[in-house]
């Protein structure tokens, strides 16, 4: 079942190319993470209310707070700005190595030490996660983008940090909702502070609303929900392997929903990815027996 819950907080984040397509272009980074975070929220608030019947929402101590503000809030605010500095391709490549880094945190916890097996499948499956994104471009590192790179590598860091710790916490129940409260307030706070500044000079269109709606309640609450169950229940290194299928997946999906061809390097790289992940778990499992 954690592998399950995995795969769907997978495909949520898969979902949004072919969902909402360039429906957030022209949005500001406050107007889109006001929109979105306040629209997860809700959504988060409300399952949590329907499923225990009551309208009390858990929220965790500060230790499990200060994590998930650090986990929510600063990544994505990183994420955004590294995806408005840096070109998307180059950008999304280096932001994806948290899957990478999920898996060799995990394992050091795990093993207490870098084991080299599979550090070479993580990396394998970061090899694969890299044809894919990059497949029909031209890649093209150049120095004049280097704080956008460096704060899609410190994207890396803080969602893989966050996914090893949140398991650790051992908390009673499921402080996502309430991370994603905090998130809510904090991007509130930076827009109003932009509206206040006069950066924010116009209300966004219906189809950037709906698309930072749509954003906020799958993409980021939905696929919430689901990490949490995922890497609190399951093998996290395990996991890590399985969210590199995330570029893969959301070329298929534009392809399937718009028609679009699929370029061969997305079959290879998806190929690379598959059989990392399951070397990787191979490997794994035979060194905790071994």
């Amino acid at each position: 079942m954690p592998y399950l819950h995995a795969m769907g907080a997978i495909l949520c984040w898969a979902s949004l190319p072919a969902a909402i397509g360039s429906g957030l272009t022209g949005l500001s980074i406050p107007a889109l993470m006001a929109i979105s975070f306040t629209s997860a929220a809700i959504f988060l608030a409300a399952r949590d209310v329907m499923s225990a019947r009551s309208f009390a929402l858990y929220f965790p101590g500060k230790k499990a707070s200060f994590l998930g503000i650090w986990g929510i809030f600063i990544y994505h605010l990183a994420y955004y700005g590294a995806m408005d500095l840096a070109p998307m391709a180059e950008g999304t490549i280096l932001a994806t190595t948290w899957s990478f880094w999920i898996v060799v945190f995990s394992s050091v916890l795990r093993f207490r030490a870098v084991k080299p097996a599979i550090l070479a499948t993580a990396l394998a499956g970061l090899l694969g996660a890299g044809l894919v994104i990059s497949s029909g471009k031209e890649m093209d590192f150049r120095t004049g983008h280097m704080l956008g790179y460096g704060m899609a590598l410190f994207c890396g860091l803080v969602w893989s940090s966050f996914t090893v710790a949140l398991p650790r916490l051992k908390l009673k129940k499921s402080p996502m909702t309430a991370f994603t409260i905090y998130a809510a307030l904090l991007s509130d706070l930076i827009f109003i502070g932009s509206l206040a500044l006069g950066r924010e000079t116009a209300l966004p269109g219906a189809r950037a609303l709906f698309s930072a709606v749509y954003l906020g309640c799958i993409p980021l609450g939905l696929s919430f929900f689901f990490w949490d169950r995922a890497v609190t229940t399951g093998n996290v290194a395990v996991i890590g392997y399985l969210s590199y299928l995330t570029p893969p997946l959301a070329v298929l999906l534009v392809a399937l929903v718009h028609g679009q061809p699929i370029h061969p390097q997305v079959i290879l790289g998806m190929g690379v990815i598959i059989t990392s992940a399951i070397l990787g778990k191979l490997v794994m499992d035979r060194i905790g027996t071994g």
